[in-house]
């Protein structure tokens, strides 16, 4: 290795032994104010989060592989276009905000808690266990992603680097809960906010690179293999109607993915909540051009890059070529902290579920026993990064396995939930029809249709699901069945 990979390599484990140290002093802290810490403690951070911390652990969880690597790699296909998957989330969770005080009055803990409320245990089942698979899914993309850095840097075999930071991952969550990875996320948000944007300034004003203007005036000439101009500088290329498809898959998903629902629920208050959201979309809107510009950096600075197609490791492969050592490794550090915080959210938010929606309701007859759940849910911890590990060694495409990952939890459930928040006439049936249908429609819409048009699989798998569900709900009421009972909040919280 180079004395720059080196460098870099050693930036990054620091910054890895940093995270478990971080989580092995928050647990220490954690068990000298609790002789006991119960399951809620651990999983939920005792429901003491404030907005700060909250935006940071909304933006860090949400912040992972695809939306670093993926949008680098995607700027050969897109150009600056591809930042709009970044962007769309920080729409997603402006819009989420007015909905986010909904979770913390509750009064639970996971999404099927929260549908099981109005739909009973059928839906509630079918939710929890799409869920988990979602997870399953998302965890893989984050290794992916990490892996790839690693392997660019070092040469380290992919699969050897990927079983690495899958061991560092799953330590650093286990040790301390949720408590933990809250706040390694605050340390995450700085790294990947502050630590990118200073060395995309950096590396932008290099010599290989000469600024902004030279930088935008060869991306203008760069074509492909065929001689075809990319259009790198297109802010549109992406198209309206995918743009249209994130905005509204991360509107979708957000209130029904684990770990973004799982950090509103810890919120101190509904107030912390909702600021909590509005500004992890600020942050995540103003972050999107930056992975974006280091992949332009790749495609045009870097001699023949854009002849060989779209390639995986375009961020890692600008960073080493014109970052100093000391910036390529808090670059490559930033990637590492996206996708740990990523992963970790995905180990943590399947452990919550399974103990509260598999474990306890039908292993263990429904008693509560803290102790026994916390080693149920260090043990799930370990098996969502073996199976996500086993992911990432088989797929490569990381925006592909997320967007599958959050159509098929999100496109069906989401209805439900809409309409188990406001609409007081939706019944049982309608809603565990509605689940199961839109799930199929995404499905479908994805494995049998290739996705068509570009167009996320939750806006046909939602829109089925939101005829199906008003549908049947009006079909039960002419037949005189009642509507499934409302939701109780607790308007304190």
């Amino acid at each position: 290795m180079s004395s720059k990979q080196v460098t870099a390599l050693a930036i990054i484990f620091i910054y890895m032994i940093a995270t478990i140290i971080l989580g092995l002093v928050v647990s220490k802290n954690k068990k000298k104010k609790a002789e006991k810490q119960s399951n809620d403690d651990f999983l939920m951070a005792s429901k003491s989060l404030g907005p700060v911390v909250l935006a940071g652990t909304l933006f860090a969880a949400n912040t992972g592989g695809a939306s670093t690597t993926g949008i680098a790699t995607n700027v050969y296909t897109y150009g600056l276009s591809a930042c709009w998957y970044v962007i769309a989330a920080g729409i997603g969770f402006v819009l989420v905000s007015f909905i986010a005080p909904y979770f913390r009055k509750a009064q639970a803990s996971t999404v099927p808690q929260i549908i099981e409320k109005r739909y009973g245990k059928a839906s509630h089942i079918f939710t929890a266990f799409t869920s988990i698979a979602a997870l399953f899914m998302a965890t893989g993309a984050q290794i992916i992603a990490t892996a790839s850095i690693i392997n660019v840097v070092t040469g380290l075999e992919f699969a050897i680097a990927a079983s690495v930071i899958t061991v560092v991952v799953i330590i650093y969550t286990m040790v301390g809960g949720f408590q933990s990875v809250a706040a390694a996320n605050l340390m995450h948000v700085f790294f990947i906010t502050i630590g990118m944007t200073i060395a995309m300034f950096v590396m932008v004003n290099s010599g290989a690179v000469g600024g902004f203007s030279n930088l935008f005036a060869q991306a203008e000439t760069i074509a492909d293999a065929n001689g075809s101009n990319l259009n790198l500088l297109s802010m549109t290329k992406v198209g309206a109607t995918t743009i249209i498809g994130y905005i509204a898959m991360y509107f979708m998903t957000f209130p029904t993915g684990q770990e973004i629902v799982q950090t509103f629920c810890s919120a101190k208050d509904g107030k912390s909540a909702k600021l909590g959201s509005l500004i992890a979309g600020i942050l995540s809107a103003a972050y999107a051009i930056v992975p974006a510009i280091i992949g332009l950096m790749a495609y045009t600075c870097i001699d023949g890059y854009a002849a060989n197609g779209a390639q995986k490791n375009a961020l890692a492969d600008a960073t080493m070529q014109f970052a100093p050592a000391i910036i390529a490794g808090i670059v490559l550090a930033s990637v590492v902290a996206a996708t740990m915080s990523s992963a970790s959210g995905n180990m943590i938010g399947t452990a919550t579920m399974f103990t509260n929606d598999v474990f306890r309701p039908y292993i263990n007859k429904g008693k509560q026993d803290d102790q026994k759940e916390i080693w149920i849910s260090r043990v799930i911890m370990v098996i969502v990064g073996g199976v996500g590990l086993t992911i990432a060694l088989t797929a490569s495409n990381i925006i592909s396995v997320m967007m599958g990952a959050f159509a098929l939890r999100s496109a069906g459930p989401f209805a439900a939930f809409i309409c188990g928040l406001f609409y007081k006439n939706v019944t049982k049936r309608a809603g565990f029809i509605s689940i199961v249908v839109g799930t199929i429609v995404a499905a479908v819409w994805i494995y049998g249709f290739n996705t068509p048009w570009g167009l996320s699989a939750m806006v046909p798998g939602g829109i089925v699901a939101f005829i199906v569900i008003f549908a049947v709900s009006a079909i039960d009421r002419a037949a005189g069945v009642p509507a499934a009972p409302p939701i109780e909040f607790d308007n304190e919280a």
